[in-house]
């Protein structure tokens, strides 16, 4: 949906990298690769998004790198309407709520590092899940967002290891 409205590919990337996770950054070069484009279409957009105030940036050795300003008074407005074009709300209202003793909740894998992945990985934290019942609020959010989710289900010492091991991750919801 979000690409009907910003028609560059590239500007759509940009907001998902830094919007969807606000701690990511970025330099120019990492960001082509990541992206497969070349670097002055990457170039153009992140000077933009820093003219209009929305990115940061700060210069490490030789590199720029680049991170969302989360206190531009968009930043909410943008990193909620990212988080709709992807379907993070509708998972957590559609399976949080009901389903026992959930302590946190976590993206993981490709959206936890803002790139646009076509799974949606879920941690779920805590005890007593009512796991038939999320099977089927996930596959009612899986046609809402027309992408798969996986889940894994942890205890709460499990799920230190787990994310210091996977290294990225975004807590979507906390008890």
């Amino acid at each position: 949906m979000l690409n009907t409205l910003i028609t560059s590919k590239t500007r759509l990337k940009l907001l998902l990298k830094f919007f969807l996770n606000p701690m990511s950054r970025a330099y120019l070069r990492g960001l082509a690769e990541e992206f497969g484009e070349s670097s002055n279409a990457i170039r153009v957009e992140l000077n933009r998004f820093e003219e209009a105030g929305l990115l940061d940036s700060e210069v490490s050795g030789n590199k720029k790198i680049f991170k969302a300003n989360t206190h531009h008074p968009l930043f909410l407005d943008i990193q909620s309407i990212v988080k709709k074009t992807i379907g993070i709300d509708q998972i957590v209202d559609k399976v949080i709520m009901h389903l026992g003793e959930v302590d946190q909740a976590y993206i993981t894998g490709d959206f936890a590092q803002g790139k646009d992945g076509q799974t949606v990985d879920v941690l779920l934290v805590g005890q007593d899940i009512n796991t038939e019942y999320l099977v089927q609020l996930i596959a009612k959010a899986e046609e809402l967002i027309k992408r798969p989710i996986r889940y894994l289900i942890l205890h709460d010492g499990e799920a230190r290891k787990y994310l210091e091991r996977v290294g990225h991750f975004l807590l979507i919801w906390k008890k």
